[in-house]
């Protein structure tokens, strides 16, 4: 239930949310060979009769499936649509966006395929018979958004019939995620866990979880109070009651919330808003644990909980809070380590190990990944940390092996993992590092907002964009155009301008004098009058979004959309000077197989002499060391070392050299090829070469080869490309490539405003 999206605050409208759902391919998943499809042969391997072979091993060795298909990393998300977020029984194919979301989040977060099947039966016996013959087909079932108690009754039964894991996330993610919180808190609080007095309001799918949870973990069962919203579960009621309550009952005299919570020490609240009142908490013992995880709006907020009880601790399921019990740190890492040792089922020691994974690795300290999300300010682990960051790169390094130990140890595992550390090792590089590079950004974005101006601001992705950027807390938009041409394209795509985005129109604009006259005393020993530089800024949107930043009347630019990106850069630096001990160059950020490589020049100089690829690997480390990366250069060319030898490759040689003396700090080496500057082992044959592993930055030796090779391994080799970004201005300004789309325009308006240029 905690990783389920707010909907009482919608940070877009209806109409974005359906557009963003059905352009290009509709829906968020699709399947995607993984074997060359190209030739007659590949075809006649992939099917018939080269097929044959696996079907025929397969058949005499079943274990073999693991092998020859994708059974061991495919998971099959499944519901009725009886329980859909908060929304309630809506039916089995109106829960398919959100199966087919969490199928992307177990790619993005662990790499592993699933499957989004949505069974149109309520009736408990015909949803298990459509489930339990899945087996062959999958690695692993996660049931979803399946209402209480029918779902205890299908997962228990699923369970005995299925030899592959069957997980309930509604139950068990909310509980692995806030037993972790909870032991933190424990230990901060100094308490001894089988003293603990908890009380558990909700005893719907999660509610019962989080309990046998945590009595699994040490909580005495007589500490553990569960209320519904009859009152407390006490031993002889008979009103409400069934079998997965009853479990739970307890002898006390205590009929309400109210008089459970007298002394106790732990509030687990997964029910509705407002369910446990200030005057609640006053009666709670010392250091009050508040986990008041219902959603969208939880039992009681942080403001009020801290405000009646300053000496609580308190999580919630929201994400505009500390202390965010999400989900998302949990299924992802279950499902991968229960996969790799092919586990027959998710057992209550596995559960066990991801929680102790989670709330030690809280314990740590942090990534410059997770630090700079926090601007700058390292989080520790304290009462507003008791969990890790849902994007700590970590995770998937932690999680799983924990994961794959216990179930090891239990005896569930079928394919036991011999070597740990190389597990680690191969974990790490599963991360996207994408969604982990942007979402460090837009949080330092977040936590300092920017005004940021986008020029061309009467194209409809750009409106989208600023609505976009606006929408996820990233600062103010200003869009420059014509405040009727404008309206109507937001009119005619269906968007609402609200009061963070502000429309300048170049001609009509108060400030435009003041930018003229700024632009005149920059250009007027360049050939440009000053009615020159008046029609700039009045018909030319680059000229006076560019002027804007460099007054103080914005922080940042992004465009580009219309104009292609030289004409772009030409415009910005008739009004923007370069950094003063800079070099303005083009740096392409390349994010494929689970690393980040910085490649540049991709866009300003055409031939570069050696002293300036010493600037350029400056300015490219120095971008590396911006985006949390610790730079090892490589000073590409078509040969290694000398060879093979060529006149080309003497100003990459003596780019070195030039570096030697200016002592920089940064590992750096070359000539030598892209092979060998980003593989361990090629590099391996030469010892004597300087870098301490691959580089993460590649400076190319001409303008050309770097654009061809960024657009080569974008579109040829499955790499994403960001960029190029402008570093070295003076300003933050930032150019897409022309006819970006809005998340591609976002994305850039972020960096600008992150100030990744300068």
């Amino acid at each position: 239930m905690a990783e389920k999206p707010r909907m009482d605050r919608p940070t877009f409208t209806d109409k974005e949310a359906l557009l963003y759902h059905s352009r290009g391919r509709p829906g968020k998943i699709a399947v995607v060979p993984t074997k060359p499809m190209s030739t007659q042969r590949d075809l006649s391997l992939a099917y018939s009769p080269g097929v044959a072979a696996p079907v025929l091993a397969i058949a005499e060795n079943p274990s073999l499936a693991y092998d020859y298909t994708a059974k061991g990393n495919l998971v099959a998300v499944i519901t009725n649509g009886t329980a859909i977020l908060g929304l309630g029984n809506l039916g089995a194919l109106a829960a398919k966006p959100v199966m087919e979301g969490k199928a992307t989040l177990f790619k993005r977060f662990a790499d592993i395929d699933s499957i989004d099947l949505e069974i149109d039966a309520q009736d408990v016996e015909q949803f298990i018979a459509a489930v339990r013959y899945l087996g062959p087909s999958f690695g692993g079932i996660n049931l979803e958004d399946i209402k209480a108690p029918e779902c205890f009754i299908i997962e228990e039964r699923l369970r005995e019939l299925m030899d592959i894991p069957v997980f309930h996330d509604d139950q068990h993610g909310t509980a692995i995620i806030s037993a972790a919180g909870l032991i933190n808190a424990l230990h901060l609080t100094g308490r001894d866990i089988a003293d603990t007095k908890l009380v558990c309001n909700g005893a719907g799918a999660a509610g019962i979880a989080c309990l046998d949870l945590v009595k699994a973990l040490g909580f005495a069962p007589q500490n553990v109070v569960l209320c519904d919203t009859k009152g407390v579960v006490y031993r002889g009621r008979v009103e409400g009651m069934n079998q997965w309550k009853s479990a739970h009952a307890v002898d006390t005299s205590a009929r309400t919330l109210a008089e459970a919570l007298e002394g106790a020490d732990i509030f687990f609240g997964l029910s509705v808003k407002g369910a446990l009142t200030p005057d609640m908490m006053t009666t709670m013992a010392a250091n009050p644990i508040v986990f008041a995880l219902a959603n969208p709006d939880p039992e009681i907020t942080p403001e009020d909980a801290l405000a009646a009880r300053p000496d609580a601790i308190v999580a919630t399921g929201r994400s505009d809070y500390s202390n965010q019990i999400n989900n998302v740190l949990g299924f992802p890492y279950i499902f991968r380590g229960a996969l790799d040792v092919r586990a027959k089922t998710i057992n209550m020691e596995m559960k066990i190990a991801a929680v102790h994974a989670l709330a030690e690795l809280a314990r740590e300290d942090v990534p410059d990944e997770v630090a700079n999300a926090y601007q700058g300010a390292r989080p520790r682990f304290g009462r507003d940390y008791l969990i890790p960051a849902p994007f700590d790169p970590r995770l998937v390094s932690v999680v799983p092996p924990a994961v794959a130990r216990a179930a090891m140890d239990s005896g569930v595992a079928q394919r036991p993992i011999v070597d740990m550390n190389a597990y680690r090792a191969e974990l790490t590089a599963r991360r996207d590092p994408v969604a982990a590079l942007m979402h460090t950004i837009y949080d330092r974005v977040r936590r300092d907002p920017k005004r940021v101006v986008f020029a061309e601001g009467e194209e409809e992705q750009v409106i989208r964009a600023a609505l976009s950027f606006v929408a996820q807390g990233l600062g103010r938009a200003i869009l420059v155009g014509r405040e009727e041409r404008v309206a109507q394209t937001a009119r005619s795509a269906g968007l609402e301008l609200g009061e963070m985005i502000e429309v300048h129109n170049a001609r009509l604009s108060s400030r435009n004098g003041v930018y003229a006259q700024f632009l005149f005393e920059r250009l007027q020993r360049k050939g440009f009058l000053f009615r020159d530089c008046q029609r700039l800024i009045n018909n030319d949107r680059n000229h006076f979004a560019a002027a804007m930043v460099a007054q103080g009347d914005a922080d940042a630019m992004v465009t580009g959309v219309t104009r292609n990106f030289s004409t772009a850069l030409e415009d910005v630096r008739h009004v923007v000077d370069q950094k003063p001990g800079h070099r303005l160059i083009g740096a392409s950020l390349v994010l494929a197989r689970g690393r980040i490589v910085v490649v540049a020049d991709t866009a300003i100089t055409e031939m570069p002499e050696a002293g300036e690829l010493a600037d350029i690997a400056i300015e490219a480390a120095g971008l590396a060391r911006r985006i949390g990366l610790e730079p090892r250069v490589a000073l590409l060319a078509f040969s290694t070392f000398g060879y093979p030898p060529g006149e080309r490759t003497a100003r990459v040689h003596e780019a070195v050299r030039v570096l030697d003396s200016r002592r920089v700090d940064f590992e750096y080496e070359g000539e030598m090829g892209a092979d060998i500057a980003l593989n361990r082992q090629a590099m391996a044959a030469y010892p004597f070469a300087r870098l301490s592993d691959t580089a993460n930055v590649l400076v190319m030796p001409a303008f050309h080869s770097a654009a061809i090779s960024t657009k080569m391994v974008q579109e040829l080799g499955g790499a994403t490309v960001l960029g190029p970004l402008v570093v070295g201005l003076d300003k933050a300004i930032q150019i897409v490539q022309l006819g970006a789309t809005d998340a591609e325009i976002v994305n850039m308006a972020a960096l600008a405003a992150f100030g990744v240029g300068g």
